[in-house]
């Protein structure tokens, strides 16, 4: 399943004491679109929803939905600094192909929901 290195997990234990919400999680998805086919989305979440899975480390928890884990397999999420700000970001083996911008990528037979770069 989905794993979060110890630099993203503090980071986001820090974020979430920030936004008075230490207790909830972060949904990690996969939707159709971008400009590879698929593109990833991160919220943050209060609860988890029936049927999702639940990753835990160092006291925050990541949400999966269903159609997400089969496209999160062996991924990892990470917090990253760049000259353009930090963030959170996910490493993903299942990509095949992905996108300058990092958050769009193809698995693989999803090319039909491609969109040009810019196009959400």
């Amino acid at each position: 399943m989905i794993t979060i290195t110890s630099e993203a997990a503090e980071r986001l234990k820090d974020f979430l004491v920030e936004q008075g919400t230490p207790e909830a999680g972060l949904r990690v998805f996969v939707a159709p679109g971008g400009c590879s086919g698929l593109q990833y989305g991160m919220t943050i979440e209060e609860s988890a929803e029936d049927g999702d899975e639940i990753v835990e480390r160092d006291g925050v928890r990541l949400l999966i939905d269903n159609f997400s884990a089969m496209y999160l397999d062996g991924a990892e999420v990470d917090y990253v600094n760049s000259l353009m700000g930090g963030g959170f970001t996910v490493h993903n083996p299942n990509a095949v192909a992905s996108c300058a911008c990092g958050h769009s990528f193809n698995a693989g037979g999803n090319a039909g929901t491609a969109h040009g770069c810019g196009r959400g």
